[in-house]
This record gives C-alpha cells, sequence and structure tokens, in this order.
C-alpha cells in the first residue's frame, strides 16, 4: 500500500512537472487568439476547421513578432460565403478594434478552386497579415484612428498590401497595379475629402477600374520604400502624409 501510494505520487508530481515545462516553454510572442467558425447557409468541415486553425495560428504567431502594438486578444470569426472573390484568393476580411481587444471577420468562399480549404492555402495567410497589419496601425472600421480621405485610405490599404505581400511572398491579383498607376495616385490627391469610398478604394469605378485605392497604395508604398531605403515596419509608423512625400508627391 504504501509503495503504490509512493509511486503514484511520483507520477503526479512528474505528470505536474512536464505540464509546468511545456508551459514555461511557450514563447511569450504567442498572440491571444479566440477563432469562432460561424455556420449558417454553409458549414465548416472538421478538415476545413483544422487548416484554417493552422493557417490563422502560424500567421498571427509570426505577425505579433512584428507588429508588437497589437491588441493582446484578437478575436477571429470565420464564415463561409459563395462569392466569387478570386482575385483575392478566394478569402476577404476586415478588422475592428475594441480596446484592448482586435475583431478580425474573414470570409472564405467555396466558389474558389479546391473550395474552402483552396482558399484557406491560398488567400488565408495574406488576409489575416493585412488584416493584422490594419489592428496595429489603427486603420479599422470602429475605433478608427485616421481622418476620412481617398488618400489617407490608398496609404493605409497600400501599406497593408505590400506588408502582407512581403512577409507571405503572395501577391493577389486584386492589389496589382497597371503601368499608369502614378497617374491614379495624381488624380487620388485631387479628390474631395468625402469622395466615395466604393468608388475609389474598394469597388467598381464607374469607368470599370477596380479597387482603384489598394492599387494605387501599393505603387505609392513601393515607391516610398524605393526612394527612402526605409523597411516596410519603418514606413508603417509614420503618417499617410509623410509617406506621400517620401514617394514624392505633395499633399494638396
Amino acid at each position: 500500500m504504501k509503495i503504490f501510494t509512493h509511486v503514484t505520487l511520483r507520477l503526479c508530481f512528474l505528470a505536474l512537472l512536464a505540464v509546468s515545462q511545456a508551459t514555461l516553454a511557450q514563447p511569450e510572442s504567442s498572440p491571444n487568439l479566440i477563432i469562432s467558425f460561424q455556420d449558417s447557409t454553409y458549414s465548416f468541415t472538421p478538415e476545413e476547421k483544422r487548416v484554417v486553425t493552422e493557417v490563422i495560428e502560424t500567421s498571427a504567431r509570426d505577425i505579433r513578432r512584428l507588429l508588437p502594438s497589437l491588441p493582446g486578444i484578437i478575436d477571429f470569426t470565420v464564415e463561409i460565403i459563395d462569392r466569387n472573390i478570386d482575385i483575392v484568393g478566394g478569402v476577404t476580411g476586415w478588422s475592428q478594434a475594441h480596446s484592448p481587444e482586435g475583431e478580425i471577420r474573414i470570409q472564405l468562399s467555396n466558389a474558389y478552386p479546391g473550395g474552402v480549404t483552396g482558399a484557406a492555402r491560398a488567400g488565408l495567410a495574406s488576409a489575416v497579415y493585412h488584416e493584422m497589419h490594419h489592428l496595429a496601425r489603427g486603420w479599422t472600421l470602429t475605433g478608427n484612428r485616421y481622418g476620412p480621405g481617398i488618400a489617407t485610405a490608398a496609404v493605409n490599404e497600400g501599406l497593408a498590401v505590400v506588408f502582407a505581400e512581403i512577409y507571405t511572398g503572395v501577391s493577389q491579383e486584386g492589389n496589382s497595379y497597371p503601368p499608369e498607376a502614378d497617374s491614379w495616385v495624381c488624380e487620388i490627391l485631387t479628390l474631395p475629402k468625402d469622395a466615395d469610398y466604393m468608388k475609389w478604394v474598394s469597388g467598381v469605378h464607374p469607368d470599370g477600374r477596380t479597387f482603384i485605392g489598394y492599387r494605387a497604395g501599393n505603387y505609392l508604398i513601393r515607391k516610398a520604400l524605393s526612394s527612402s531605403e526605409k523597411t516596410i515596419l519603418e514606413l508603417s509608423g509614420m503618417t499617410p502624409e509623410a509617406i506621400l512625400a517620401l514617394a514624392g508627391y505633395t499633399v494638396p
């Protein structure tokens, strides 16, 4: 009886020690994440949940090391849509700040080749990098630190686009810019502060151009990086006006 008790206590002690050591071994940079899957018209399979969770956790851990100003807790809500958004890898999203937490909504298209899993593997990391950059910089739907204006939007979206492209190595068609992108930036700088956001940033312009703010923003951030030799992390700490000046544009 004494032997059994002694052995049992020793095993319990070793188990607790192992748990304690495993806890201490966790990296300090690991983010605090809440990942919720929203089932409605479409429901996630266990495999889809596994792939999505893995991409979000891996991406968020790495981003936390790059952007230490992120909220302590980030709440992801993920849902399935059937809209074709192939030009952004089958994934879109948006972010909101609710101090001290951040919220990110992610939508994965089941119309993407390979379905939800295909979209998660093609575009989810880019979307997570993009939206977590918005959270760190304060370019969010709620708790926004910036005023109105398409130029401001182009700079902030451009920063998130380039940040995601640099650190994931993936470029999405919807963020690409044409040879005439310089004229797009100049055009944006002449717009009034209350110019239509959907027309100039995240929608379709009457002349057929799409996502002008994202594409022009990508171009001007690349130009600022090239002319200043600063990093994307250094640019991310600067004002829109300072970034535009680095890129060679005069703010009216």
